[in-house]
């Protein structure tokens, strides 16, 4: 008796062992690892997680849409898990999977599904661009600044109508021009006409403009250069592609969703279900570094730290755009 319990006993830390030493993986959208953006920000995720823990994390970036179903499926096959989704356009890919490999997980970054081997995390990223927002209102000189989307999706618009309420809130009197890139995911990675519609932007008057568009954002912000104005980026901190002209970056931390996801996984902990990260969780910020401190004032500094600890705290209410489809504030 004795001995089939050992036995047993053995069994099952083999058996726990095996779940947390499952190989972690992750699946970038079409823009690529290296889209200096939404991407590269998961990546870095990815990076830190195998630089602390010496695991290598398996890597697959499609190059359409039809490969995203067939590589999460495959990966599934092979038994990777966590895997880490990059996307709202992955929603239905991973849906089909996940029902299919229900002893495999998954999170899916910027998505939303009910299942019970899936993650869903989500962002403010009404909070962050209400921020960045009110700072390009502070920074202008024309009281007029600019906003380009990338997939005219409700997402985007959630970024845009956060911008537009920071910078209505810094300056009521300001105009705000928008513009979406396209209605297709190649909106994400066209940094031509990127740079046209923020050349558009500035004939009219605008002198800052945030890019919440991907790789189109580099078309933005070289504009922005060659013009002489100012830029904002989006996701991870851009600041550095452009010193000088990148006022600031709206930070959607990715990369610690990715890092979080595999580090849980690890120890047993990953749990399905909906995780929301805001100002308050540090899952959206703007950016201070090098590049663009001599551009922030001490003034400005000290109004979007109050700005910041209002939104925190509930007195300032931002609209989020996706929960009525409109931008009514």
């Amino acid at each position: 008796m004795k001995g089939v319990f050992f036995a047993s006993v053995t069994a099952l830390a083999i058996s726990a062992s095996m779940a947390q030493a499952a190989d972690p993986a992750v699946v970038y959208d079409q823009a690529g690892k290296f889209d200096k953006s939404f991407n590269e920000g998961v990546y870095n995720g990815v990076k830190k997680y195998t630089t602390d823990s010496g695991i290598q994390v398996r890597e697959f970036e499609p190059k359409n849409e039809a490969q995203v179903e067939q590589g999460l499926r495959r990966l599934a096959k092979r038994g990777y898990s966590p895997i880490v989704t990059v996307g709202f356009n992955m929603t239905s890919a991973v849906e089909k999977v996940a029902k299919d490999f229900p002893n495999i997980n998954f999170t899916l970054i910027d998505g939303v599904i009910d299942l019970p081997n899936v993650q869903s995390v989500i962002f403010k990223e009404h909070e962050g661009s209400f921020l960045v927002g009110a700072l390009a209102a502070m920074a202008s000189k024309t009281d007029t600044v600019g906003f380009i989307g990338g997939m005219d999706i409700p997402l985007i618009r959630k970024f845009g109508c956060g911008y537009e309420q920071g910078v209505k809130y810094a300056s009521s009197s300001a105009t705000v021009f928008q513009n979406m890139t396209g209605s297709t995911g190649a909106a994400f990675n066209d940094p031509t006409k990127g740079s046209e519609l923020a050349k558009s932007q500035f004939s009219k008057g605008a002198d800052v403009v945030f890019a919440a568009a991907g790789g189109t954002g580099i078309g933005v912000y070289q504009a922005a250069k060659d013009e002489g104005k100012l830029a904002i980026g989006v996701d991870s901190n851009q600041n550095h592609i452009q010193p000088g002209t990148m006022l600031t970056s709206m930070v959607k931390r990715v990369d610690q969703a990715a890092y979080k996801t595999y580090k849980d996984a690890a120890a047993g902990t990953w749990k399905p279900g909906m995780v929301v990260l805001g100002l308050a969780e540090g899952g959206v910020d703007w950016a201070l570094d090098d590049n663009n401190a001599s551009l922030i004032s001490a003034d400005m500094k000290a109004k979007l730290k109050d700005i910041r600890a209002k939104i925190v705290s509930g007195d300032i209410k931002v609209h989020d755009y996706m929960s009525d489809n409109t931008c009514n504030y």
